[in-house]
This record gives structure tokens, sequence and C-alpha cells, in this order.
């Protein structure tokens, strides 16, 4: 609801005047000379049509006229909008210090009422009308329970009888030319917008057993419209003196309410947001994420730490990059290619194993990147949507519940990754689509992760090279504030044998001085004991070389436990067992060891419980929010969005409704931020990152407020 609230003196004409502004319905001002700047002042401050006006006045005779006529000008107007008329008793000159006391506690009780009944709509405040002491009563009430914009009627002290005492009549439509402006066509009469009030913070405080300051603690009865209500101050429980007791308090409460948050959360949040208004920090603390939050989710800047390069890219992308190697092949190895998918291509549902086909075998001529591209290129939508994702569904649970296990989680992404990057005129390409969705998903910061010793046919440094270089050249073209840092971290597949690990170790160490890769990651089906590996991983530890590793994801805490031993991990992929080893939740605590968790991968390899997903009911409650309120630090990703088809913003509404508590916007905005500081960047670099990022959501807060 839309309520334009106005003091009564004298004077009656300016609450038409006021009411004029704000309507776009009712047009006194259609001949007024600055008639294109009124309406230039409703656009720019987005005033919306007032629902109900309400009068606030007092009860000397000079009022009574004055209110008499109000009325009569509603009656002839034919009631456009509801009328409602407090009057103080005992107030007629406002000559005393009890008077105007009574006054000013209807005007605050009065403004409370009508900043809790908008349900969403605007406060207006007209200051024009009645003594100076009702407008600065009514001024410093729009300061302590917020107003949309304060409005003023200022007139040029020459005004002519029909705007200086105004019969009702003379204010049912349009102003006359004669009357609105003098002989020099300046204007008689000017609304202005003159500032805006904002919620006083002091009031919303809950603590030591002082609620926060709400109507329902000062009654106030709705009069019916067009009949004046008298209301007489009860001198006890006075909400002027209430709100003067908060403010001579208001450092210490605020201190105290401050320091129980921190007591109360698991883990700190952004700094700037202890500065907002206490009425929005409990509502981000007590609203539930859901659904409807995507585009809140959606425009706030992010960071991404577990994401596979070859699990980025969605079906079209997929097909642009192969569009980059076709056009890149011969004639000779284009007809080479196609006839080697043949066998596919004829066929509506491929064999389970015809990944197997693409890798060439010993003397064969057609590169891996030349089959995947014909495929991608010739299949029809329905063969690749039918063959990479249709063929594992439902894709919940799949390590137990589907014959062919985890290879049915990688199958959407057999054409993509190192499938396709065999080829160098796929990186360009894969390059741009990488940027292009950091920005889509306002990445802040995006950590990629991949196999570069598997691409370009083993060239893993020529890789990060060309990569890096693509990547620069797709940045550089964006403004600073919109452009994502990209960083990489090497993965080590656990199944591959102890010189191909020290070969991909000794990768990341050497492309680390350089700056684009960040870390280490160990992943794969476990193959060696990681107590063995630990020699192996040496040079990463010499070289202080940030370490990142998938553990836990539905195997035993041991798992997990060998790996943040032996391999001195600084960040665990997935840990989703780390619950059933207290002791060890202890040790990540003590020495900050972030979790990875993400959430759609974890419920289609692992399996847990989403509303979203059939027969998944008996499943168990995805662990995110006991593990968040064990205290340990973790942060929520995207692991493959290409494969699960997600993003970002997705993934935490994912958590949140998988989790089967109360996962707020709080919670959220801290993970967001545990992200940032668990980046694998230099310590100045995360510094000033966080700074910014911390900023930005900060305004963007604000601003939605």
């Amino acid at each position: 609801m839309n309520i334009l609230l106005c003091t009564l003196g004298a004077s009656w004409a300016v609450i038409p005047e006021s009411y004029a502004l704000a309507s776009t319905r009712f047009d006194l001002f259609a001949h007024h000379p600055n008639r294109d700047a009124i309406d230039c002042l409703r656009s720019e401050h987005h005033l919306a049509e007032p629902e109900e006006l309400w009068v606030c006045t007092t009860d000397g005779k000079a009022t009574e006229n004055s209110l008499l006529d109000l009325l009569k000008w509603w009656e002839l107007m034919r009631r456009p909008i509801a009328l409602r008329v407090w009057s103080a008793t005992n107030t007629d000159q406002l000559a005393s210090q009890s008077e105007c006391e009574r006054f000013r506690e209807l005007a605050f009780r009065l403004t409370l009422k009508a900043s809790e009944s908008l349900a969403g709509g605007q406060l207006l405040l007209s200051l024009a009308g009645g003594r100076k002491t009702m407008s600065a009563d009514l001024q410093r009430a729009a300061s302590l329970f917020g107003a949309h914009r304060l409005i003023h009627v200022v007139d040029s002290g020459r005004l002519p009888p029909s705007l200086y005492r105004p019969s009702s009549e003379d204010l049912t439509s349009a102003i006359a030319p004669g009357f609105i402006q003098d002989e020099q066509g300046n204007p008689h009469i000017m609304p202005l917008i003159v500032g805006r009030g904002q919620r006083n913070e002091i009031l919303d405080i809950c603590l030591d057993g002082q609620p926060a300051v709400r109507a329902a603690q000062f009654p106030l009865p709705l009069p019916e419209p067009g009949i004046p209500m008298s209301w007489l101050a009860d001198d006890s429980g006075r909400l002027v003196d209430m709100v003067e007791e908060r403010e001579r308090q208001g450092a210490s409460l605020m201190g105290n309410y401050l320091a129980s948050i921190d007591q109360a959360d698991h883990h700190e949040n952004w700094r700037h947001l202890y500065r907002l208004p206490s009425a929005i920090i409990e509502s981000l603390r007590s609203t539930q994420l859901e659904q409807h939050h995507s585009n809140w989710l959606q425009t706030l800047p992010k960071a991404d730490l577990h994401r596979h390069l070859g699990g980025c890219l969605d079906l079209p992308t997929q097909i642009e990059v192969a569009r980059a190697v076709w056009s890149a092949m011969s004639a000779e190895e284009k007809t080479a290619a196609q006839t080697s998918v043949q066998h596919l291509l004829h066929t509506e549902e491929w064999p389970w194993h015809w990944p197997r086909s693409l890798k060439p075998e010993s003397g064969d001529t057609v590169q891996r990147s030349h089959r995947a591209a014909a495929l991608l290129l010739q299949a029809s939508g329905a063969q690749l949507e039918r063959n990479l994702w249709q063929i594992t569904e439902p894709r919940i649970a799949l390590n137990s519940q589907h014959e062919h296990g985890f290879a049915a989680y990688e199958r959407p992404g057999e054409l993509t990754g190192s499938a396709i990057l065999q080829h160098e005129a796929a990186i360009a390409p894969y390059a741009r689509t990488i940027v292009e969705q950091a920005r889509a998903e306002r990445l802040a910061y995006l950590e990629l992760r991949g196999s570069p010793q598997k691409y370009l046919n083993g060239d893993g440094q020529r890789f990060l090279r060309l990569f890096a270089a693509a990547l620069s050249t797709e940045l550089a073209s964006l403004g600073e504030i919109e452009r994502p840092e990209i960083r990489f971290v090497v993965i080590v597949d656990r199944r591959a044998d102890e010189m191909s690990i020290c070969q991909s170790v000794q990768l990341a160490v050497d492309q680390h001085d350089i700056g684009f890769v960040v870390g280490l990651d160990l992943a794969g089906d476990e193959h060696h004991d990681p107590a063995e590996m630990e020699q192996w991983f040496a040079p990463a530890f010499k070289a202080c070389l940030p370490i990142t590793i998938h553990a836990g994801e539905g195997q035993p805490p041991e798992k997990i436990w060998r790996a943040a031993y032996h391999l001195h991990a600084d960040r665990i992929g997935h840990g989703l067992t780390l619950l059933d080893n207290p002791k060890l939740i202890q040790k990540f605590r003590d020495r900050g060891i972030c979790l990875e968790l993400c959430p759609t991968s974890n419920r289609e390899v692992v399996g847990f419980c989403d509303p979203f997903c059939e027969n998944g009911d008996a499943l168990p409650t995805y662990p995110l929010l006991d593990l968040w309120k064990s205290g340990l630090m973790l942060t929520i990703c995207t692991d493959n969005p290409g494969i699960s088809r997600t993003t970002l913003a997705q993934e935490y509404l994912s958590a949140a409704r998988m989790s089967r508590d109360h996962f707020t916007l709080w919670d959220a905005l801290s993970m967001i931020k545990q992200s940032f500081v668990h980046a694998f960047l230099p310590s100045d670099q995360r510094a000033r990152l966080i700074k910014q990022v911390d900023q930005t959501i900060y305004q963007h807060l604000v601003s939605d407020s």
C-alpha cells in the first residue's frame, strides 16, 4: 500500500497540492509553467500513486474549519483515495510544551504505523501544512521510522485569493493559468522533493529483553475514511520516550548487538556487512535461501574454487569449439573423421563403450579431437542428448544405482575436455567460452582445474602457455570491474604410474612461478597409498605449492585423513564423510583446511535427497549445514557445470534445498566469503580482491534495501 502522510493546520490547500505531486490521476498542475519539471520529479523519484491519505492535526477552531474544507474537497473529488484523519486532543494552538509533546507523540505513532502498513509500498511525508513544529515533528519521525520521500510545497508569498484562501471547489480540477502563475510567468506554488528517511537501526535491535520497536507496542486505532478520530495521549509507555532512551543507549546497544551476532555465528561474514542497518542484518540472518532468490545470488560477485576444465561446457558451446576444430582440418582429415564415426551416426543409441572408438589405435591417423568434432557436428541434437545425458538418467546416486558407476556421471563430458583439446584450434574458443561463462555467473574469481599433460598430445607446458594467452586476450577487452581473475590448478591422476605423477607434479611446480598455475590437485580413483605418494609430492612441498585433494566423496573419513596428513592438503574436494570422525573435524578447524562442496555433482555421484528429484526420499540429507555448524571452513563450487547443467548461483540454491534446514542468506554470504579467503592466490592479491568484493557486496545490499 502507498500512503501519503500530511499535517494539517490553518491552510488545508497544501494537502491537495502535495497529493497532486504524487498522483498522476489528479492533474492539479496541468497549467503549471514548470509542468515538465514536476513530471520529472515524479519519474526521477519513482513516486507511486497514493492509495491512502493520512492526516494528523490539532483540535483547535482554525484547524476544525480547515478540516471541514478538506473533507468537502474529498467528497467533491468523489473520494479518490481513503482519507483517514487523527487529531491530538488538547493541542489547540501548540503554544505550550505539553501540547507540543502530545502532538509529537501522535506524529511519531502515526509515522511508525504507516511505515509498517506498506507491505512493499511507499510512504510519502508532506512537510507542508501546520505550524513549523508540526513539520519538524514529521521530519524527525521520518528520520526514525523511514520514508520513501519527503514532500514540501513552497509559495511565492504573493498568492491570489483562490490559492491563499481557496474554496473546496477551487482545488478539484486544474488550477487556471491566470492563478497558477504571475504576470511574468513565475509559478505561485511549487511542489518539491526535499529528502528521504532511513529507518534508524537502533529501533530494530532485540537485545537484553528489549524487543524491536514496533507499532503494536503503541496502539493507534485506524479511523474509518472520512470520519476524523480524536486521539488522547497516554503519558505511560510513550513512543517518544522509548526512542530517546534508545538513542541515549545507541552506542552500547549496537556494540552489544554485534557482539551477540559474533557469538552466535559459526563463521565471520564480510566486514562491511556489520555496518548494515540492524533490520537488514536481521532479515539476512532470518530469511531462508529459496529458489526465488536466484536473481539476488546471480548478481553477487562470487568465486568458484572447484571447476573442472573438461566439464565446463554445455552442449551448444561444445559444438562451437568443435566447429573451430573442424574449420582447421583439411578436407582429407574431415573425410577420414566422418568415416571413423559413421557407425555411430547411423545409430540412435550408441553402445556403452563408444568413447573408446574416439581414441586412435596404433598407426591410426585420425586424431581423437577430429573424431570428437565430427560427432559433435554430424550427430543430431537428439542423438547427442540421448547418448550424453539421457542414457544415465535419473542422475542421482550414480555410483551405487547405475551399473557403470562413476563413468555414468562422466558420460556427458566425453566429447569435451581432453577429447577436443588435443587440437590447438580448440583452445581459443574454449577460453572465450570460459570467460563468457564467468561473466554471466558474476564470478570475480575462478580456479579452473585440469590435466594439461593430457592435452595437445601430452605437451602440458605448451597447452598452459597457449591457454593462458587465449584467456588474457579475452580478458583484455573487458573493463576492470567486469574482468574476472582466472587461475589454473594442475590435476595429478591417482591412477597414473609413478613417473607420470612425478612429471605432473613437476609441471605444476615449473608453471607456478609464472603465476597462472596456483595449485596442485590429486584426483581419480585411489590406486596409490598417500603415504607412498608423499615422496613424489616433495617438489610441490618444497615449492610451497598450495594443494587440494579429492577425498571423502562417498568414501570413509580415513581417506580424508590420509590426504590431510600425508599430502598436506590446504583444501579437500568434497570431504562429505568428515562428520564421521570428530577428531579429524577438530584438526581441520585447527589448521583451517577448507572443504570444496559441489551439491549437484555430490547428489549425482553419491546420492542425497533433493526435493526437485524423484525417487530420492530415502537418500540421506546433504551434510553441508552440519559441516558448517561444526565450524569447518567450506565453500560451494560447481565441479562440472556443463556435465551437471548448473551454475554457481544454482549450486547455492541446491545446497539450501538439499540441506533440509535453515540455510539463510547470511549463510550464503559467509560461504561466498570463504571461497575468496581460501583462494590459492598470493596473499596480497587475495587481500586486494577480498576488499573489492566486500565493498561491492555491501553496496549491492544497501541499494537493494
